[in-house]
């Protein structure tokens, strides 16, 4: 019998590699993972999901690069493997190009991906309005087609789906564990004044502020200054419950989504190993 009962929140890349590291690691939990919106109707399904990434303002540098070994050798480990077809991930070489010389000129996971390099001045050439570039080989996740193979991934190890709004952690206080993945969901769901694109734009045009979404089809990175990973205890229906946060990637999602669900996965253990001893039998 599963003992622990944990609910993810939110269909995303976020949400699913979150769901799945907690639902293979974690054999006696009994994971859910809900969402309004499923794959090919997330944000996720029209990312680029090339792996690389600008940094994050305020999160050390050896916590970002953690996050992003993490994620690249999991998703080489796939581009090795007979899954890398039906799970969309592939090799990509490319290069990153700039009209000035950044100041950094090797990003943090430089040596991380594969024969990172800066440009010639002979490629620069084909560029003539740039002054430097990079070279290097990464790699690339089809998000459409990834996301279908983490779910059926999930549902490997165990795991339960169910699609419905969640409008308030309140309806979540029959789980035991919380695990808030849910993106551009978090600023009503968890209060997250830091998430909102809507607002962003109303700061230039003040017309948008009141305007009426009709409907979205555009690579959204609800992102705020860092990602946020961490964990608080909230009052639910009367009693304390642990609350994982795992959100606000921006443009970094696919980067570190493996990285980030596996320090969320540290965060749920801690979660349980506090937990009073009858709530776990």
């Amino acid at each position: 019998m599963k003992s622990v009962r944990v609910v993810v929140v939110g269909a995303g890349v976020i949400g699913f590699s979150t769901a799945v590291c907690i639902a293979e690691a974690l054999p006696f939990c009994s994971v859910t993972l809900v969402a309004e919106r499923f794959t090919p109707d997330t944000t996720s399904d029209v990312a680029a999901g090339i792996i690389w990434n600008s940094g994050y303002p305020d999160i050390p540098v050896e916590r970002q690069r953690r996050w992003f070994k993490d994620n690249f050798d999991h998703f080489l480990a796939i581009a090795q493997s007979q899954h890398a077809p039906e799970a969309g991930v592939m090799m990509s070489s490319g290069w990153q190009i700039f009209k000035e010389v950044p100041a950094e000129k090797k990003p943090y996971w430089s040596d991380l991906v594969l024969g990172f390099r800066h440009m010639t001045a002979s490629e620069l050439k084909r560029f003539p309005d740039h002054k430097f570039g990079q070279a290097f080989t990464t790699l690339k996740c089809e998000c459409s087609t990834y996301l279908p193979w983490l779910e059926k991934r999930f549902k490997k190890a165990g795991g339960r789906v169910e699609q419905r709004k969640v409008n308030s952690l309140q309806e979540l206080s029959g789980y035991d564990i919380i695990v808030n993945c849910s993106g551009l969901g978090s600023k009503t769901l968890v209060g997250d004044t830091q998430m909102s694109i809507i607002e962003r734009c109303s700061r230039l045009e003040p017309s948008l502020s009141k305007a009426k979404v009709l409907s979205t089809w555009v690579g959204l990175r609800p992102g705020r200054r860092n990602v946020r990973v961490e964990r608080e205890e909230v009052l639910l229906q009367g009693r304390w419950v642990p609350v994982v946060h795992n959100y606000g990637h921006g443009g970094g999602g696919v980067t570190i989504s493996w990285g980030t669900a596996l320090d969320a996965l540290g965060l749920v253990r801690q979660c349980i190993h506090e937990m009073p001893l009858h709530a776990k039998l």
